[in-house]
């Protein structure tokens, strides 16, 4: 079957890998009909992968088809229409207080990773996906949601939703958005959603400004952000601050941004151990500083009313369609923010 590979640096190529196979009794295959690229995927396509595996496939958000299933999966039968979340539960206790109130990703028990990070689970950026633990990790498509809606569900706007919630987004709340990339977006729409009466838009791309503002938001000189907000909220700054980015200058931007008494939410992906958190700002201001990743399977319950009934439509930041064939030039034009790239969206 056809998959994009990861060979080095900047090297993503098509290639012919052996066909997907369940993974155990538990698992099942799909046959991908569209998966997309993320933002951190590009983490590894710049090389600075979680490992130093070279030749696996790539990838974590898809939707497809269910194509073969194990003799012990329960929800989900051959021919179901799938979104496959990205975030892998291989196996919770299923008795402890985290997983009774369905909170699998907080059980002491629990093993969590993320598809496409290395050979030991290989990516959705292919023909065939092997969905392990499957009734846990893929859930059927309910009707009122398009295949398009599907795959931001499987990563993107989850992690958007959870941003804004770490943030304490509310009704009345002041907030900004630092990154408008598809999740950067995403998240404007969810802080309205959650009540937001001012959303300030942060990016050095002046389109996804322009997108931004048409969702809502207030766009910002990226000159010197700290001036614009300062001015436009004569001093107080924002209640809650959203980092989408994940760099070093993102979340300091992030942090200075924030008013007394704030919320700050970080779901970019840093690497870096060293970063330094100014302790002494966030001891005079009384902040509160989130980091964390999103395990997609408990936003659905919450997001999937909201894409139903047309109050999210996570689909709009999708700007190109393409074919694993041309999965290095995808990689390209995203990479470069060409062509007003936001959601790359790639089919078999």
């Amino acid at each position: 079957m056809k998959a994009l590979c990861y060979h080095g640096e900047k090297d993503i190529r098509c290639d012919q890998v052996k066909d997907a196979a369940p993974m155990g009794v538990t698992g099942a295959v799909v046959k991908m009909t569209a998966c997309g690229i993320c933002g951190s995927d590009l983490h590894i396509y710049h090389g600075h992968g979680f490992t130093p595996d070279l030749g696996f496939c790539v990838g974590h958000e898809a939707v497809g088809e269910i194509a073969e299933v194990g003799s012990g999966v329960k929800s989900l039968k051959v021919g179901d229409r799938v979104m496959v979340s990205a975030a892998v539960n291989f196996g919770s206790c299923g008795k402890c207080p985290a997983c009774f109130a369905g909170l699998a990703a907080q059980c002491p028990q629990r093993t969590i990773s993320c598809y496409g990070l290395g050979h030991a689970l290989p990516g959705c950026q292919s023909e065939g996906i092997a969905v392990p633990n499957a009734d846990s990790n893929a859930l059927r498509i309910p009707d009122g949601i398009t295949d398009d809606q599907a795959l931001m569900l499987t990563d993107n706007l989850p992690t958007a939703y959870m941003g804004c919630l770490n943030a304490d987004i509310g009704p009345g709340k002041t907030v900004a958005i630092v990154g408008l990339g598809p999740i950067g977006l995403l998240a404007i729409e969810c802080a309205f959603a959650l009540g937001a009466a001012k959303v300030f838009a942060i990016d050095l791309v002046e389109s996804r400004r322009a997108r931004a503002q048409q969702l809502g938001a207030i766009p910002v000189d990226p000159t010197d952000p700290v001036a614009f907000v300062r001015e436009a909220t004569s001093g107080a700054m924002v209640q809650c601050s959203v980092e989408a980015v994940g760099s070093d200058a993102t979340i300091q931007l992030a942090i200075a941004l924030a008013g007394q008494g704030a919320s700050i939410s970080v779901f970019g992906v840093n690497q870096n151990q060293a970063f330094k958190y100014p302790l002494w700002t966030a001891f005079n201001k009384t902040l509160t500083f989130r980091v964390a990743g999103c395990f997609v399977q408990t936003m659905w319950p919450q997001l999937i009313p909201l894409v139903a009934g047309g109050r999210l439509k996570p689909e709009r930041v999708i700007t190109h369609r393409m074919t694993l064939d041309q999965g290095a030039d995808a990689y390209r034009i995203f990479d470069g923010k060409l062509d007003g790239a936001l959601k790359m969206v790639l089919a078999a």
